[in-house]
């Protein structure tokens, strides 16, 4: 091909360090060719593009992967500090999210969304809550991140607000509706999950109606599962079973199952997981804040069990930072074990890119760099004064890289944030409303 000719509706990254997440780990200097919302070529390539991207001293790599987000909560950051889980649910959390309105939560999503962008974060699997969830899809649609969303399900529950339970019903029917809406969106883009909140405010009717529709609809399960000791005690009390085997008794683990937590397993529960291909989802800084303890992650990695990191709600960490959860999950499992080599860096960039994409069943489309695969890419500079000298890109990535070498993002062919200016989000808005409305939805509470 002439060098001259402009390949139309194109974006060409040129110079890059590729650090491509594909089966063989490649890393190489070269160039990355995007049309429409795929890539098309990669290597050393002779070619013009519409749009040009000079990413020398960047590192292009796929887009972050969060498992486990609350855009809903994104409003509530430092609103509820320095309680544990329960507390911290009926107190302060359920409270806020019944106080919700439709500008309220779309502001929260906003809000969650920019931040995520400016991270390098590019899909989410978010857990919205009881009402609303249609703003929260609206939202994702117009921002360009790719989402996976479940409106929270809850139909009993001690200390739950009367707004946030409603019939079984009407949990599966209004669920219904925002599948026939949404799943598929933005040609697959936005998609649905089931997402009753967890095992203490949800029937068996109602997880076996789940159950049901994800296996007949091929729908993804999103739930909290053994996050604390006292929910523990309480389905043993209850069922006289640990908690992942009373999922598994009601037939609901499965590959179709995003488990966020897992702290307290035991070693059978962990067989369960890997028997039936059980996804966890790993959220270190939600974990440790809220005094919930260290899930046993190596122990599931060496079963060959799906790992993967989310920031969970913005009140319980209090950001929605890959990087601090990447680093995290590594500190914490080296400490807990006294073994250094416990958690490697490239691993944790595995779960962060290609093993949440395989959490999510999208590892086809994607968590590496790729032909054939979504363009889902990010541009970051790892020649700066806080990650210099370098030796190894996962070490650097995961112990010294910070939200703000994040230079470029591009979700589905399409840049979201260029040289850190967010293109979709108009980021004066956010910072000169959401103080406002945060202390708006705190005084209906």
């Amino acid at each position: 091909m002439d060098e001259t000719e402009i390949k139309p509706n194109a974006i060409l990254i040129k110079n890059a360090t590729l650090l491509t997440m594909n089966p063989q780990r490649e890393i190489y200097g070269g160039d990355l060719l995007i049309e429409g919302d795929t890539i098309t070529e990669m290597g050393h390539l002779n070619l013009r593009a519409e749009t040009e991207i000079d990413a020398s001293d960047l590192v292009a790599m796929p887009g972050f992967i969060q498992t486990h987000i609350h855009l809903c909560q994104t409003l509530f950051r430092n609103l509820a500090d320095d309680v544990e889980l329960n507390d911290w649910l009926q107190t302060k959390i359920w409270p806020l999210e019944a106080a919700h309105d439709e500008d309220s939560i779309s502001l929260s999503a906003l809000l969650g969304i920019a931040e995520l962008f400016k991270g390098g974060t590019t899909t989410i699997l978010d857990m919205a809550t009881v009402r609303l969830t249609e703003f929260i899809f609206s939202v994702a649609q117009a921002t360009g991140i790719r989402a996976i969303v479940g409106k929270t399900l809850m139909d009993t529950g001690k200390g739950v607000p009367n707004e946030l339970v409603e019939s079984t019903e009407k949990a599966i029917r209004d669920s219904l509706i925002l599948f026939d809406e949404w799943h598929g969106a933005e040609n697959g883009r936005l998609q649905y999950a089931f997402a009753p909140r967890f095992l203490l405010s949800c029937s068996n009717d109602l997880l076996h109606e789940i159950k049901s529709f994800s296996r007949e609809r091929n729908i993804l399960i999103h739930t909290h599962a053994a996050e604390t000791k006292q929910e523990i005690e309480y389905i043993h009390w209850k069922t006289g079973s640990g908690y992942i085997e009373y999922l598994c008794n009601l037939g609901l683990t499965s590959p179709r199952l995003c488990l966020a937590h897992c702290v307290w397993l035991t070693n059978d529960e962990i067989d369960i997981l890997q028997r039936t291909e059980t996804k966890v989802l790993h959220c270190p800084s939600s974990n440790l804040k809220l005094a919930s303890g260290i899930a046993p992650i190596p122990e599931m990695l060496s079963k060959d069990i799906v790992v993967s990191l989310g920031a969970d709600g913005a009140p319980c960490n209090n950001n929605l930072d890959i990087f601090m959860e990447m680093r995290l999950a590594a500190y914490i499992q080296k400490y807990s074990l006294k073994n250094a080599r416990a958690l490697p860096a490239q691993k944790i960039v595995e779960m962060s890119t290609i093993d949440g994409a395989r959490a999510l069943g999208l590892s086809e489309q994607i968590g590496s760099l790729e032909i054939g695969k979504k363009a889902d890419v990010i541009l970051v500079d790892l020649k700066r004064i806080h990650n210099l000298p370098a030796q190894n890109i996962y070490s650097q990535l995961v112990y010294s890289t910070k939200s703000e070498d994040v230079r470029t993002v591009i979700i589905d062919g399409k840049i979201v944030m260029r040289d850190r200016e967010l293109l979709t989000i108009s980021e004066d808005e956010i910072l000169q409303i959401c103080q406002e409305e945060a202390m708006r939805i705190l005084q209906k509470i």
